[in-house]
């Protein structure tokens, strides 16, 4: 699409900024709601962390002015945390935290932004069809969140949600629709569906918008990673949308999908349902959502750091080829290892070998990835930039996420630790430190091209090298608590176990030992949150503030550098053509250190037969 074609775009306020259907203005809307959900998820940590440090003292009021007399009243006993706010505030963050923060900020944020940039597109295959994504997730959030306010509270059957419990969840209300499980249900059906929108725009954009010369292997990693990463959710996120309208069903109408025959609760006695349903089947639908959706947590993360690495080392991609095929055999991989998230429900020895043996398949591209990203950096003339930094951190927090996680792939040891904070541990160091350092990168890489100006990089220490030590002091010794015994669900860590130092209890004993550490965690967590202050500030004042950025602040190779600094309507002042792969750096021919892919190679000149230059 050429120039004049956007000549007499002038939108009003609302069109451009409100409903827009502008990639570049989606992709910033999806980033800055998906912050604004993550801090709120944060604070709900908070609040659970001082509850298990401090059980027998109230929320001090720096933790709880957020909440109204009246809330404080129904949902805390003499100012404490008690069981049922800490299950409620566990659902919530978690959900909030997956569904509603880091995969809208990596796919929605960075798919939206980037990828039709990447390819040399004007926007997205279907503008009107990408704003409505954004508005579904918007009122699906918005849904689960204001359940705080209603009278039941919100969802509190944790953020898997199992039946029985989750099904006669607030069964005690007369109108099921205002019921915290109910609109936790509702909205999560809302949020599949503009994860489903958005995944069919993706891939269409990526096979049928690519600019002239943009073949399959020279676009760039972030490309394929967000190609996967559409496609798992396009295949993935169904069954747990049906699941979810099942166990709405099971509420509503009193059917039975996932209810047992002959339930029993010590409230109601036996329930009076039609029976035969399957409990087991919903934890079946959710995990067959629940494991590739890991991998649609950590693809647009691992993609952002594979595009820094070549930037700020000067070099090429190492592997690119090799990165590629692992991404389809994880996407392929990650549909056949859910169930290593049951191997307590007692499936047989049969089935757990073979999600065993999966288990441990899926690390080989796994590996494959974080291998061909550390050898990246050897013999690199390395630029710690910001962007640099938290990429570099991404590496070794992902490793131990990683690692950590093999032993919960074999039965045995799944028996043992299951519902453990090494479960616990295990699953934060991958999505905290992990992935979320990776998009941190991305979003200090990517922020000149958005606002056309540098995000400052003294706030930049400030908020990684506090996070960094921080993050460590709050999920390492989960690990250790974990293979303690320590229940990922004891709203007071554990304070009800120990027992005297002369006691023979010998859990009690190991208890005792190891409370101490919730401690070193709680306050480690208040010192994360005070780390993000900076961040905040730096996203925000550098907006106008900021050093001014060139179009291609970093020397970059790849197509979205090739754009005006913001890229204006139609994204390019040129008719877009890719001539070579994406991380041409360093190359002896050429006379800077980076070769973009859209500069036209130089002709070479011939001679002819008498001598004479053609």
């Amino acid at each position: 699409m050429s120039d004049h074609d956007h000549d007499h775009h002038n939108p009003s306020f609302l069109q451009k900024y409100i409903f827009s259907t502008d990639h570049k203005i989606i992709g910033i809307q999806y980033g800055l709601t998906a912050l604004l959900f993550l801090l709120f998820g944060f604070f709900l940590m908070m609040v659970m962390r001082w509850s298990i440090a401090f059980p027998n003292e109230p929320l001090p009021e720096w933790l709880s002015w957020v909440f109204t007399d009246t809330w404080k009243g129904r949902w805390l006993t003499d100012g404490k945390v008690t069981g049922e706010t800490y299950n409620m505030f566990g659902a919530m963050h978690g959900t909030i935290m997956v569904f509603l923060g880091v995969v809208p900020l990596g796919f929605g944020a960075f798919g939206n932004y980037v990828t039709p940039l990447q390819v040399g597109a004007v926007d997205m295959a279907f503008p009107k069809l990408n704003m409505m994504s954004y508005w579904i997730y918007v009122v699906g959030g918005l849904m689960m969140c204001g359940s705080f306010f209603l009278e039941s509270g919100t969802a509190k059957s944790g953020w898997t949600n199992y039946p029985p419990l989750s099904a006669i969840a607030d069964s005690q209300h007369p109108n099921q629709f205002f019921t915290g499980q109910t609109q936790w249900l509702l909205g999560l059906v809302f949020l599949i569906s503009s994860s489903l929108l958005g995944s069919v725009n993706v891939i269409t954009t990526i096979i049928n918008l690519r600019a002239k010369g943009m073949t399959w292997m020279r676009m760039p990693f972030l490309v394929w990673a967000m190609l996967v990463t559409a496609f798992l959710l396009l295949l993935a996120f169904p069954p747990l949308e049906v699941a979810g309208i099942m166990q709405v069903v099971d509420r509503f109408f009193g059917s039975s999908f996932f209810q047992p025959s002959g339930l029993y609760t010590s409230a109601s006695g036996v329930i009076e349902q039609a029976g035969g349903g399957s409990p087991l089947l919903f934890q079946h639908l959710f995990w067959f959502l629940g494991h590739p959706e890991v991998y649609v947590l950590l693809l647009p993360s691992i993609a952002a750091v594979a595009e820094i690495i070549p930037v700020n080392t000067r070099k090429p991609l190492w592997g690119y080829k090799s990165m590629v095929y692992a991404v389809m055999v994880l996407g392929f991989l990650s549909f056949i290892v859910w169930a290593h998230h049951m191997y307590i429900t007692g499936m047989g020895s049969s089935i757990s070998t073979f999600f065993q043996i999966t288990t441990v398949l899926i690390s080989v591209p796994s590996v494959v990835l974080i291998t061909s990203l550390i050898i990246s950096l050897w013999g690199g003339s390395i630029r710690f930039t910001m962007p640099m930094i938290w990429a570099c951190a991404f590496l070794p927090m992902f490793g131990i996420g990683g690692l950590t996680g093999l032993p919960l792939a074999f039965n045995l040891v799944g028996l043992h630790l299951h519902d453990t904070y090494y479960v616990i541990g295990h699953f934060h160091y991958v999505v905290a430190p992990g992935i979320l350092f990776g998009l941190f990168a991305g979003i200090y890489h990517w922020y000149p091209k958005m606002f056309g100006r540098h995000m400052n990089t003294f706030l930049g220490h400030l908020h990684f090298w506090p996070s960094l030590i921080a993050i460590n002091f709050v999920f390492f010794p989960m690990l250790m608590q974990g293979m303690a015994g320590f229940h990922r669900r004891w709203y007071n860590g554990g304070d009800a176990y120990v027992v005297d130092a002369d006691s023979e209890n010998v859990f009690g004993q190991i208890v005792r030992d190891n409370i101490d550490l919730n401690y070193t965690m709680s306050i480690a967590v208040f010192v994360l949150a005070a780390a993000q202050l900076p961040f905040i500030i730096n996203l925000f004042t550098s907006w106008f503030a900021g050093k001014k950025a060139t179009d291609n602040p970093w020397d970059a190779t790849t197509l979205e550098w090739a754009t005006p600094t913001p890229p204006g309507h139609g994204n390019f002042e040129f008719d877009v053509a890719v001539y070579r792969g994406p991380y041409e750096y360093s190359r002896p021919d050429h006379d800077t250190d980076f070769y973009t892919q859209w500069e036209e190679p130089k002709k070479v000149a011939s001679k002819s037969n008498d001598g004479a230059e053609a």
